[in-house]
């Protein structure tokens, strides 16, 4: 018969006489517990409406080409070429003469429709009608709200939209401006937790995948560290992006942008002296122009441009078209070319490969965040990382109710106390958070929120027991599963388990039965 109890060799105590040196990182992260345990509480929430309407968005490109199927595609007869886009435009504008043209979207392949884009009163900013026509008969197969340069139809558009502000406009967006201002921290708080948890045997087969055969609190945080381990590169990777598209931080992030040069540059318009523009084929921002949309086309494919393409129209006189490639899988193809209305000869040219390697990341991050980056996987890893910060969310709001909070939302991890911390931490330390808090400022008011929440319930701990506002140190700590200072004996663990990532047996060195492992 086996022990109950196991313990692991330890090294010698040291002398009484020598000096205690204090040390940096258990007082760190007594702190990283506290603020992981805090986000964890108030902000997951947030996190949670994320991931899940972010998690439908990424399926909602399958859901578009389903609900639309009429409207985006038709079949391709056999041996009949295409009508000439032109024709095609002209036949869109006969169909809604409401609407003024505004561009159009060749068809991605044989069996695509054209996308004839107007610009009709009434509808919302950043939005046109877009109708569909068939390219082999000229038939419109429909007209539907096409929004924004990713040409987001109905079903998709609301679903985006509900993620980015929950349909509630721009105080909307503060959710999740919070929401991916605290992932980041989450992400690697938890992950600094998770490593640095002491573990006996099997050490990265602990790390990387959920212990077998335990229970209770312990599986519970065990799923937690290690799905949220194999979630963390992605996680990072949504909150960075998903900033570039908030209020606040997003304006910094656009300073920060221009700032380094890295802005996205813009393709000139300029056509020269032609005072009448207007649409090749159909009606346009002026009159009737001599260059159609056909000689449009092909000026733009002489200089290497290769559909799907977007022929946006002249806005103003004076002004060129501006024929762009839309496609957004990798290897991506973005140029641009401006042609003149009057004579049909290339007047300027964007490469991307010409892009500041800082516009051409944002360019690929986003095209990422938004799932059209490479294609269905793409779509398919957004929904896997939406469904694994869910996972984590749960499992942490489960350990949080196995720990059974009686009054309140449940007592905090003990301090460590910053009074050990020395200047050369502490300084450094301060300096950076007050310049995130500063650069994401959602984040800086929520972080001192959580400091004044902290700070009364310190207080308020103290009143009750009688003692001063000043924690225990870590050798004190009871959730740590580490002896008081004085004590003697192994110290059980699976009741002592912790959400943000300590167990008793593997931060104290004891191994403990298979029944305490399950906290029974």
């Amino acid at each position: 018969m086996t022990s109950d109890v196991e313990v692991q060799p330890t090294a010698e105590p040291s002398s009484p006489s020598a000096p205690h040196e204090p040390s940096t990182w258990p007082v760190l992260r007594s702190l990283l517990l506290r603020l992981h345990f805090y986000a964890g509480i108030l902000v997951a929430p947030f996190l949670l409406v994320a991931a899940t309407t972010g998690l439908l968005y990424a399926a909602s490109y399958q859901v578009e080409k389903v609900v639309y199927s009429h409207e985006l595609t038709v079949p391709v007869p056999a041996g009949q070429a295409r009508l000439p886009l032109s024709q095609q435009v002209a036949t869109a504008t006969a169909a809604h003469p409401e609407g003024t043209l505004g561009a159009v979207r060749t068809a991605a392949g044989p069996g695509d429709t054209t996308q004839v884009l107007l610009d009709v009163p009434g509808l919302a900013e950043s939005t046109r009608l877009a109708v569909f026509v068939d390219p082999y008969t000229g038939e419109v197969r429909g007209a539907l709200e096409s929004y924004g340069s990713s040409g987001a139809l109905p079903v998709r558009t609301w679903i985006s939209t509900f993620h980015r502000h929950l349909q509630l406009g721009e105080p909307g967006r503060l959710y999740s401006e919070l929401a991916a201002s605290w992932l980041w921290v989450v992400a690697l708080g938890g992950l600094l937790l998770w490593l640095s948890r002491r573990r006996n045997g099997r050490r990265l087969r602990r790390l990387i995948a959920p212990e077998r055969g335990v229970r209770g609190p312990r599986r519970t945080l065990s799923w937690h560290g290690s799905v949220g381990l194999w979630a963390v590169v992605g996680l990072l990777f949504l909150s960075a992006t998903g900033l570039t598209w908030s209020k606040y931080a997003g304006a910094n992030v656009d300073a920060l942008q221009t700032a380094l040069n890295w802005s996205t540059p813009a393709l000139s318009t300029s056509a020269g002296d032609h005072a009448d523009h207007g649409g090749g084929g159909g009606a346009g921002h002026g009159s009737t122009q001599p260059v159609d949309a056909d000689q449009v086309t092909r000026a733009a494919e002489g200089e290497g441009l290769s559909g799907p393409l977007e022929i946006v129209w002249p806005g103003e006189p004076g002004s060129a078209y501006v024929v762009k490639e839309t496609d957004r899988d990798w290897p991506q193809r973005n140029d641009q070319v401006a042609v003149d209305p009057a004579t049909g000869q290339v007047t300027g040219e964007l490469r991307f490969a010409d892009f500041p390697i800082g516009a051409k990341l944002t360019r690929w991050g986003i095209d990422g965040h938004m799932g059209v980056l490479f294609g269905l996987p793409n779509q398919i890893l957004l929904m896997a990382l939406a469904a694994g910060l869910i996972s984590v969310i749960v499992l942490g709001y489960r350990m949080w109710w196995l720990r059974r909070p009686t009054r309140g939302f449940g007592t905090p991890y003990e301090r460590g106390d910053l009074r050990r911390l020395p200047w050369a931490v502490v300084l450094p330390l301060a300096a950076v958070v007050i310049a995130v808090g500063l650069f994401l400022p959602l984040l800086g008011i929520s972080l001192l929120a959580f400091l004044v929440l902290d700070v009364v319930l310190g207080r308020v701990k103290a009143s009750r027991a009688g003692a001063p506002g000043v924690g225990k140190p870590d050798a004190e700590m009871p959730d740590s599963g580490k002896p008081a200072a004085g004590s003697s004996g192994p110290v059980k663990s699976g009741a002592g388990d912790n959400a943000a990532g300590q167990s008793g047996d593997e931060e104290s060195g004891v191994e403990t039965s298979d029944s305490e492992k399950s906290g029974v």
